[in-house]
């Protein structure tokens, strides 16, 4: 007889292989403008030995460094960054400050300082158009001076001082320390367009034209357009602060604990939740937030879990429950013992899990890190090019060319307004120049892909769905084939005891005795089905010693003098147990009926069988039906043998083709590995990109040897170290959930690089002039800061427009 899958375990599963002499050291980095800005921090940090890996996430300003343990000083890092223009702090595992207080306290002063710059250019920009267009509605403008000369180039000085100066500043820093960003870009353009205005201003006899206008309306158009992403930005991080903001501060400890005075509030200490032992008794009144994972003692309440597993309705919660850190104590008044404390508990592992998921980068954002560390350098030197072929070959093969219509706005002439200044080849050649350099946007790229991880990961946070990164989001858009583990995963877990056959004049409750004090030396759900059956019966449980255990194969032990086996026919073979005819067929039928059968032999002799059967889960069936409808190939994997495995397979609506049955715990990898390079003879010579759904208990192994790993957070904390994907619910309806919110956060990544890489495919031959000789089409230096501005924005507003999956479900 094969036993189940769970024949082996916990204690036998291990996590992946890790590298024990490394650590984490996590940066809160500000000042990143752009992609560009990314990779220069990263060759910042690189540039040590002994740091052996770095990830940037410009959309949650955080650097993420993996680096020998005690061979990098965190301070020594922060403080380089620092220096280089990059306002850099660490952030320390236990400090709450340094987790949420400082980044969002930085952000929005950041914010207020964006708004009150945002003000002043606004109304620069006001001004800058009454002057243009007033004069010819309200004539009485030409009176007060609004349409002079040198009242526009004043409103350029003041845009470039005040606005513009921040801009100016940080990207002459960039250019000096050799990474030039975005801000460079644009102080090269605005400097240069107010260089060229005042030149023509002082020398009116060049005949050159004056547009002290285009910078001002390119830092009113590039500081809205950043405080509009900002703010995009905020709402896409909106589900990561609302699940910081569950970490509880405070927590009521019972110094003497007593059932009859806790309620009482009797010895009462109101302490920082960060400060609670394992091992103390705290007080939760109705309202308050559980401060600590625990175990309630005293009292009855109903506890709002759904920060946890995203159910709204109540869980009910009694002495010897568990309660979780975070969850909102509803109706009555508690004592609970803290089980989990600090960054142990479950809320702390989201958290972290959460955080570290958004910066693990999706492999199709390499192509868009590789493109922005030399973008600005690509921008300048296209601009450069811009430059050089109006200059010396553009105008003189087109002499008729004429900038001023079309997207651009009206010049002004140095002293005479109404004059016709002629376009020079020096101004024309500029003015393309400059929109190269502002038209184009690393920063599109930069946010293309974490404002979309930001935004998946922190939706599904919200709906207990814990999705590791941007690689795990690639994998699973890849995913073809879907294995499922049977016993705990499929089923529920909870098997019961059904048939006892006996062979020889043993008695059915001796039986139960003997199989259960064998099985008292393990902690398997089949153990458990035999010991509750032997419970029922009120039957004492003998001594047992000498306990072996053979994973996937059965267990031994002495009982009462006697050498007792329980398992498989495979284990008894091996015993030399001799199995008749008749036990063959017994065993035929009871495992054809979907049950999972248990052999018992006493001192070499098959003394009888014990059958267990195990119901599905109510959503397996759902579950399975739509996977299927989404294309994808679903597989059973059990260590039951076959009949019982088809059996559960039939009720599923499962192909027998697609089971695979007689797999024992520590085989479930290679299973999992024949699928994927094609070998199982499942799916003849095709390779699979596969999910492996598991419990966690005894699935580890699969769970890493799979493309994706999938696991039920009923399992041990090994899923939480193994699998990319975790369903805090328990439900087997989040695993097409979780896959299906994986492929849509994948897909807005697909379409912000799309974007992006289009708009500035797109752009940058606009605003070089590809169209001005045939069509007369250009983009002003304004139009070009303009569609800039517009190019973020639209990407981070594309990922928040992902919420929108929450309300199709």
């Amino acid at each position: 007889m094969q036993l189940a899958p769970e024949t082996q375990f916990a204690s036998e599963s291990s996590p992946p292989n890790r590298d024990t002499n490394l650590e984490k050291i996590i940066l809160d980095v500000g000042g990143m403008k752009c992609a560009g800005c990314v990779k220069a921090v990263e060759r910042q940090l690189t540039q040590y030995p002994e740091v052996k890996n770095v990830c940037v996430n410009l959309a949650t300003e955080v650097a993420v460094v993996e680096a020998e343990i005690g061979a990098v000083d965190a301070e020594a890092l922060a403080k380089a960054l620092t220096e280089t223009g990059f306002p850099t702090q660490t952030r320390t595992a236990n400090s709450q400050a340094g987790k949420k207080s400082d980044p969002a306290i930085r952000q929005q002063e950041e914010m207020q300082a964006a708004l009150r710059q945002l003000v002043i250019a606004a109304l620069l920009l006001v001004f800058s158009g009454i002057g243009h267009f007033g004069n010819s509605i309200f004539p009485i403008l030409n009176q007060i001076g609004l349409n002079n000369i040198w009242f526009h180039c004043g409103l350029a000085t003041v845009a470039l001082l005040i606005p513009g100066r921040p801009i100016i500043i940080d990207g002459w820093l960039g250019w000096r320390r050799g990474a030039p960003n975005m801000n460079t870009l644009i102080s090269l353009g605005t400097l240069t367009a107010y260089t060229a205005s005042l030149v023509a201003l002082l020398f009116p006899q060049m005949g050159w034209e004056c547009f002290f206008d285009e910078p001002v309306m390119m830092l009113g158009f590039i500081l809205l357009g950043r405080t509009l992403e900002k703010q995009a930005r905020g709402r896409a991080a909106s589900a990561f602060r609302q699940l910081l903001a569950l970490q509880p501060q405070t927590a009521r400890l019972i110094a003497n604990p007593d059932s009859e005075k806790f309620i009482a509030g009797a010895n009462i200490a109101e302490i920082p939740a960060e400060q609670v032992r394992v091992g103390e008794w705290l007080q939760v009144l109705p309202g308050d937030k559980i401060p600590v994972d625990g175990e309630v003692r005293f009292g009855q309440t109903t506890v709002d879990e759904s920060m946890l597993t995203g159910e709204s309705v109540p869980v009910m919660k009694q002495p010897g429950d568990t309660v979780t850190a975070g969850t909102i104590n509803q109706s009555g008044a508690i004592a609970m013992q803290a089980t989990r404390t600090g960054d142990d508990t479950t809320l702390a592992h989201i958290v972290a899990l959460v955080e570290a998921a958004q910066t693990r980068k999706a492999p199709v954002q390499k192509l868009a890190d590789t493109v922005a560390g030399y973008f600005t350098y690509g921008v300048l030197t296209a601009s450069l090019l811009t430059f050089v072929f109006w200059y010396f070959f553009g105008t003189h093969i087109w002499p008729d060319i004429n900038i001023s219509s079309g997207m651009e706005m009206m010049s002004h002439a140095a002293h005479h307004p109404g004059n016709n200044i002629q376009h020079s080849a020096l101004l024309i050649s500029l003015k393309l120049a400059i929109a190269v350099m502002v038209v184009a946007c690393p920063c599109a790229l930069g946010l293309a892909t974490p404002t979309a991880i930001l935004v998946g990961t922190g939706m599904g946070a919200e709906r207990g769905l814990l999705i590791k990164g941007g690689d795990v989001l690639e994998k699973v858009h890849q995913l073809n084939t879907v294995v499922f583990d049977k016993t705990g995963t499929l089923t529920t877990g909870k098997p019961t005891v059904t048939d006892c056959l006996l062979f020889t004049d043993l008695q059915e409750s001796s039986l139960l005795q003997l199989a259960a004090a064998v099985e008292s030396g393990t902690y398997h759900p089949l153990a458990k089905a035999i010991h509750q059956a032997a419970q029922r019966q009120n039957l004492s449980i003998p001594h047992a010693v000498d306990f072996h255990t053979e994973p996937g194969m059965g267990v031994s032990a002495v009982v009462e003098g006697k050498n007792v086996l329980l398992g498989n026919w495979e284990w008894l073979n091996w015993h030399g147990i001799t199995i008749s005819e008749t036990a063959q067929q017994q065993a035929q039928r009871l495992a054809t009926a979907g049950k999972t059968v248990i052999s018992v032999a006493i001192d070499n002799t098959l003394a009888g069988l014990i059958a267990v059967s195990d119901t599905l889960r109510p959503d397996a069936q759902a579950t399975v039906d739509k996977l299927r409808q989404m294309g994808l190939r679903v597989i059973l994997l059990s260590g039951d043998r076959l009949e019982a495995a088809s059996a559960i397979a039939q009720q599923l609506g499962i192909n027998s083709t697609d089971v695979m049955a007689g797999i024992p715990p520590a085989k479930k990898a290679s299973a999992i590995q024949s699928l994927q390079t094609g070998d199982s003879g499942i799916i003849p010579n095709s390779k699979s990109i596969v999910a492996m759904v598991g419990d966690g208990i005894n699935d580890a192994p699969a769970l890493s040897q799979a493309d994706v790993g999938i696991a039920l957070h009923s399992g041990t904390d090994v899923a939480m170290e193994t699998a990319e994907i975790i369903l805090m619910r328990d439900s087997l309806t989040d695993v097409v959930e979780s896959i299906q919110l994986s492929r849509a956060t994948f897909t807005k990544i697909r379409q912000n690089l799309f974007w992006a890489f289009a708009y500035n495919t797109i752009g940058i031959p606009l605003a070089a002039g590809v169209l001005l000789p045939n069509f007369g089409f250009v983009l002003s230096p304004s139009s070009a800061a303009a569609l800039m501005a517009f190019s973020s924005v639209s990407v981070v507003t594309n990922s928040i427009l992902l919420r929108r999956f929450a309300h199709q479900r």
